[in-house]
C-alpha cells in the first residue's frame, strides 16, 4: 500500500512501531485479537486496528502539499476534511479557511469565492450540485480534490444498480456530508432513498408488503428521497449501498431485512429481479476498525478509552460496539483526562460532553481498552496512553513501553 507523507507530528514512536510490529507478524490480517502493554498494576489492551486510513492519510498529504506549494494564495476546505479537530485547527493555523460546517451551514458565502482561489474537497467528497457551482466559476476540481477512493466506490456502486434499473437504499446519515454526496451522485441514475436504521428499513419494509400507507412513508422520509420518488413502483428492484462509517452488522441487518420482505413478496425464484445483491460498500478500514473492536470484546477489561473526534461516524459506531461490554470513555485527546480522578469525555447518546468522577477503579491491577478512530493520528494515541500511565507509577520511555508488548 502507498506511504503517504504526512506530517511527522501526527506519528508516533509506540503506536506506529507497534502496528508494524503487529503487520509483520500477520500481513493477511487474520488476527483481530489486541496487543497487550502489561506494566504491572495496570495494562492496555489495544485493538488490533485502528487509526488513520488510506483515505485519511491521502486527504492529509494533498492538504498540506496544497498550503506548501501555494504560498499567497486564498485556500478554502469545504468542509471539515476530516472529523478531527486536531487536523482541521491546524489546517486553520496556516491560512486554511472554511467554506460551510460539517452540516452544509454556510461560513463563507459563494459570492466571495472566486476564479484565483483553491477549494480543497475533503475526502468525505462533494455533491455533483457544488462541484457543478465550483466549475462554473472557474475553479480546479481534480486538483485538490482528496475524496476517498472507497467513497468513490460506493457512488460507482450505485451507479451500477441505476443502470440496471435498481432504486438505491443508502444506510447512512442524512445530515453527514458523505450521505449527501453519495445521494447527489446516486440520484443521477436512479430513484434514491436514504436509511438511518433498522427501524426505518422496517417502515420501508412494510410499504413494499402494502401495511404501509404510502402517505405515511413520503411523511416519515421527508427530505431523504429523490425527486418524484414513487413509493409504489420505485420500491419494486432495491439494492443497498452504506456510508463507508457505518456499521457493518447494522448494514447487514437492513440488507438482510429487506432482502426477506422480497421473499415474502415475490418469492425465492423471483428475488433476483426485486433484489440486488450489493455485498457491502463498507470501506476496508472501518470494517478492519470494527472487527478489530469485536476483537476486543472477546477480552475482559475495567474500562474502555476511545479516542477521536465526536462528530466522527466511525469512531461513533466503535464506542457503540464497546459499550455492549465495558464501561467506556470517549475523548478527543489526553487533555480531557483531568486527573486519575477525573474523565470529561463524549456521551454519543446525549450528544454532549459530561464530566466521570473515580474513573479508574481502586483496584491493585486494571485493564484498560485503547481505539481510535479513522480520523485519529497515532500521537494522539500516544499521549492518552502515556497520560494513563503516569497515574500507575510515572510516564515511560517509548521503548521501555514496547518492552511490555505482548500479542
Amino acid at each position: 500500500m502507498k506511504i503517504f507523507d504526512i506530517p511527522d507530528y501526527y506519528r508516533s514512536p509506540i503506536i506506529s512501531k507497534i502496528k508494524e510490529l503487529r503487520k509483520n507478524e500477520d500481513p493477511r490480517k487474520k488476527d483481530f485479537s489486541p496487543t497487550a502493554l502489561d506494566f504491572g498494576p495496570v495494562k492496555f489492551l489495544i485493538a488490533r486496528h485502528f487509526g488513520f486510513c488510506y483515505g485519511v492519510e491521502n486527504a492529509i498529504e494533498i492538504a498540506y502539499k496544497t498550503v506548501e506549494e501555494n504560498p499567497g494564495k486564498r485556500i478554502f476546505l469545504l468542509s471539515e476534511m476530516i472529523h478531527n479537530p486536531l487536523v482541521n485547527l491546524d489546517l486553520q493555523s496556516r491560512g486554511v479557511k472554511f467554506i460551510m460546517d460539517a452540516y452544509g451551514n454556510q461560513f463563507i458565502e459563494w459570492n466571495e469565492i472566486n476564479s484565483n482561489d483553491i477549494i480543497i474537497i475533503p475526502a468525505f467528497g462533494t455533491t455533483i450540485e457544488i462541484e457543478t457551482l465550483l466549475k462554473e466559476k472557474g475553479i480546479d476540481t481534480v486538483s485538490f480534490n482528496t475524496t476517498c477512493p472507497f467513497v468513490e466506490k460506493v457512488w460507482n456502486r450505485a451507479e451500477d444498480l441505476g443502470e440496471e434499473k435498481f432504486t438505491v437504499l443508502i444506510h447512512g446519515k442524512a445530515k453527514h456530508e458523505e450521505t449527501h454526496a453519495t445521494f447527489s451522485h446516486s440520484k443521477q441514475t436512479a430513484p434514491s432513498l436514504i436509511i438511518r436504521n433498522i427501524d426505518e428499513a422496517l417502515v420501508v419494509s412494510e410499504t413494499i408488503l402494502g401495511k404501509t400507507e404510502t402517505t405515511k412513508f413520503y411523511k416519515y422520509f421527508e427530505g431523504k428521497y429523490s425527486i418524484n420518488f414513487d413509493a409504489i413502483k420505485d420500491l419494486n428492484r432495491i439494492g443497498v449501498v452504506n456510508q463507508t462509517t457505518m456499521l457493518a452488522s447494522e448494514t447487514q441487518a437492513i440488507a438482510d431485512l429487506l432482502k426477506e420482505t422480497m421473499i415474502k413478496k415475490y418469492g425465492i425464484d423471483n428475488l433476483k429481479e426485486h433484489f440486488a445483491d450489493t455485498r457491502d460498500t463498507l470501506c476496508y478500514a472501518t470494517n478492519d476498525n470494527q472487527s478489530a473492536t469485536i476483537g476486543l470484546k472477546q477480552e475482559e477489561a475495567d474500562l474502555a478509552v476511545v479516542v477521536g473526534g465526536y462528530n466522527s461516524s466511525n469512531t461513533s459506531h466503535l464506542v457503540e460496539l464497546l459499550e455492549e461490554k465495558f464501561t467506556t470513555y470517549f475523548i478527543s485527546g489526553s487533555e480531557k483526562i483531568i486527573s486519575e480522578d477525573l474523565i470529561s469525555h463524549f456521551d454519543i447518546h446525549s450528544r454532549k460532553e459530561k464530566a466521570t468522577e473515580d474513573y479508574l477503579p481502586r483496584k491493585a491491577k486494571i485493564t484498560i481498552v485503547i481505539t481510535s478512530g479513522a480520523s485519529c493520528p497515532d500521537s494522539v494515541v500516544d499521549d492518552v496512553l502515556n497520560k494513563l500511565l503516569s497515574y500507575f507509577g510515572g510516564t515511560k520511555s517509548p521503548e521501555e513501553i514496547l518492552k511490555a508488548l505482548k500479542f
